[in-house]
Formats: structure tokens, C-alpha cells, sequence
């Protein structure tokens, strides 16, 4: 395949500098359809890829909800961005502890990687569910709806503006002779007002929001409950928060174009704004720590430990400390929680629901 970053410059040359917003979704449908990003072997490594304990949980908080719903038949068990399929496997193995829900369920995963396609195929293939694949949470048959979303949102891309003294410009992607580099549209944009203080970067997560909208009005139709895990913040906020991830390692965004994962924080406040504007509940936000741990995973835990063996206890011990740990880039604290319901559901588990106002 033609390296991306040729393809790049040619579009540039002849069309002049990009959005960000546009970099980004050439960078990513170039990356996921090339490749399995995850692992020791891939980019980087999701919270279902270190312990079972995550999906598991996950699964017991899907049958509370569904249960609390009055257990509908069917109820479509939806994930965004399913991965490897680890997150689905360990969340419908924890489902049996209520059979009802195994003839209730039909699993729907939104992927449009052919190559992660056939790993979720593979690893779901002994679950005991049929599997449909689609390429947009809008082709999920309609009906209440079970929906999980692990590290998506934050690979959805954004546009970039900088305050300057002519107001917000948005940031693009241009040619300084064969290196690509970071530039602003000599005109602002109007509708965004002016800044309050040069320098700072807003993100506007556009795709974000029309997904998350699509969602809530869904769920609000057709009931049911929305789970949504990832690293962000609650906004409204300013910073640049794009970053790219190879082999592990931070690299430069404009490096290795679809060589490498580009991913933004997720503004929750927004998504939040999104699902209340079509009649949606939304509960949270939490950390990922005080959401799993309200849940149980110290619990857990135990449970698996008592039956392991020494080297097997050490590791459930690490992966519940990375799962949990406090501190800015500690997954805990870092990786937030937030639930989109139909409005009757007035409680999830582990989350506070929010005031209708917020």
C-alpha cells in the first residue's frame, strides 16, 4: 500500500493546507484498516487487554441495567470500537450468571477494520452468540439497546482553533517543503466569539458530538443504557491534547502519518450536552478507579487469587493496581466514566446520576 504521507503531500500541494479534523480521519482510517494496533507487538494496550477483571465487571453492570429495565427481549448488546474483541468476550462470559439474558441478547459490533474484524471473529467465536458486524451505530437494528464504548471516542477526530488577536483561527496541516507541518487559516472563525487569552487551543469534537446525539436519541427512543469509559476531562477547557502512540512510545503527530495512533482527551461535558439535548439521562462522570471499585473488583480480585498461583495472584495484583491507579496519567484517574440512559432509568451502578441542568 502507498505510504499515506505521499498521498498527503500531493492532496496539500494541490489543494493547499488541511483541517486537523480532516489530518486525523485520513491518519486513522489508513491505520486501523493496515493493522492490529494492540499489544506488546502493536501501539498501545486498553484496560480489557490487561485483566478480565474490566470486561467481567462491565458484564455485571450491563445485566443490573438490563434487569432494572424490566429485561427486554430482544436487547441489542452493542459495542463501539470492539478492538480484539477481548472486552465483549469477558463481558458476555460474565453474563451467564443470568441465562435469560443469553436468549435476549443479540451482540452487534460497530468496526470497520476488516483485519480487527477477523480477530473479534476469532475471539468470540466460542461465546455462544451470534455476532453481527456494521460500520455505524445507525445500522444496529432498532430496540432497547445495551451499548459499551472502551477508548473510542478519543480516536474520533477533532478540529483544532488557536487564540490569536484576530480571533479563533483553526489550526492546519500544510508543506514546509517536504515535511508537513502545523499552520492557521489566516481568517477566524466568527462563530466561535473572542478569546479570552492568546495562546490556547480549543477542540471541537464534532464527530464526537453528532455520535454521541445519534446515541442518546436512540436509547431515548428506544430505551436502554450507554456505558462510555475513556481518558478526558470535563470541560470546558483549553489545550492541545492531540498525541500519537507508536510502538508504545509518544512520537510526533505529523511524523509518520497512519503509521502511528492519533488520539485527543474526550470532552465529557460535551457528550453530556450531546445526550441531554435529545432526551437522554446522563450519569457520572467518575474516575475509572472509584467506578471499578464501586463495582467490586477488589472483590474480584480475591476471588481470582484464591485460586491462582503465586505468580498468577502477583500479576491479578498489578493488573488491579494499573486498572486503578491514582495520579494524573494513572489509568484510574486519568480515564473517566459517564452513563447515556432513557430518561426513566434514574440509577446505574457506580454512577451518580447528573442534575438535568448540567
Amino acid at each position: 500500500m502507498r505510504p499515506l504521507k505521499e498521498t498527503l503531500r500531493e492532496t496539500i500541494a494541490l489543494e493547499g493546507p488541511i483541517s486537523v479534523e480532516r489530518y486525523m480521519n485520513l491518519c486513522l482510517r489508513h491505520y486501523y484498516a493496515t493493522r492490529d494496533p494492540l499489544g506488546a507487538a502493536g501501539d498501545f494496550t486498553t484496560a480489557p487487554e490487561i485483566s478480565q477483571m474490566f470486561g467481567e465487571l462491565i458484564g455485571l453492570w450491563m445485566l443490573e441495567v438490563w434487569n432494572g429495565m424490566g429485561r427486554p427481549a430482544p436487547c441489542r448488546l452493542v459495542e463501539l470500537g470492539p478492538g480484539r474483541g477481548t472486552l465483549m468476550g469477558d463481558l458476555l462470559r460474565a453474563t451467564r450468571l443470568l441465562p435469560d439474558f443469553k436468549a435476549a441478547a443479540t451482540v452487534h459490533l460497530v468496526e470497520t477494520s476488516p483485519s480487527l474484524r477477523q480477530r473479534q471473529q476469532a475471539s468470540l467465536a466460542s461465546s455462544g452468540f451470534e455476532v453481527e458486524w456494521h460500520d455505524r451505530i445507525e445500522d444496529v437494528p432498532a430496540g432497547p439497546t445495551l451499548l459499551v464504548a472502551n477508548e473510542f471516542f478519543d480516536a474520533l477526530p477533532v478540529r483544532q482553533f488557536a487564540a490569536t488577536d484576530r480571533g479563533w483561527c483553526e489550526r492546519l496541516v500544510g508543506l514546509d517543503g517536504e515535511r508537513l507541518i502545523f499552520g492557521l487559516r489566516p481568517e477566524s472563525e466568527p462563530t466561535l466569539g473572542k478569546p479570552l487569552r492568546l495562546s490556547d487551543i480549543l477542540e471541537w469534537p464534532a464527530a464526537s458530538i453528532d455520535i454521541t446525539g445519534t446515541l442518546a436519541g436512540r436509547l431515548a427512543r428506544d430505551g436502554g443504557a450507554a456505558l462510555i469509559l475513556d481518558y478526558g476531562y470535563w470541560g470546558p477547557a483549553f489545550g492541545d491534547t492531540l498525541q500519537a502512540l507508536k510502538s508504545h512510545r509518544p512520537v510526533d503527530p505529523l511524523e509518520e502519518p497512519g503509521e502511528a495512533d492519533l488520539t485527543t482527551h474526550v470532552d465529557f461535558h460535551r457528550l453530556a450536552q450531546a445526550a441531554a439535548t435529545q432526551g437522554a439521562r446522563v450519569h457520572g462522570i467518575v474516575t475509572q478507579g472509584d467506578f471499578l471499585q464501586a463495582l467490586g473488583i477488589e472483590a474480584r480480585a480475591d476471588a481470582l487469587k484464591a485460586r491462582a498461583t503465586p505468580a498468577q495472584a502477583a500479576d491479578i495484583d498489578r493488573a488491579l493496581a494499573r486498572l486503578t491507579e491514582r495520579g494524573p496519567t494513572g489509568m484510574g484517574e486519568l480515564f473517566k466514566v459517564l452513563a447515556v440512559t432513557q430518561e426513566a432509568i434514574q440509577a446505574v451502578p457506580g454512577l451518580p446520576a447528573l442534575p438535568s441542568s448540567s
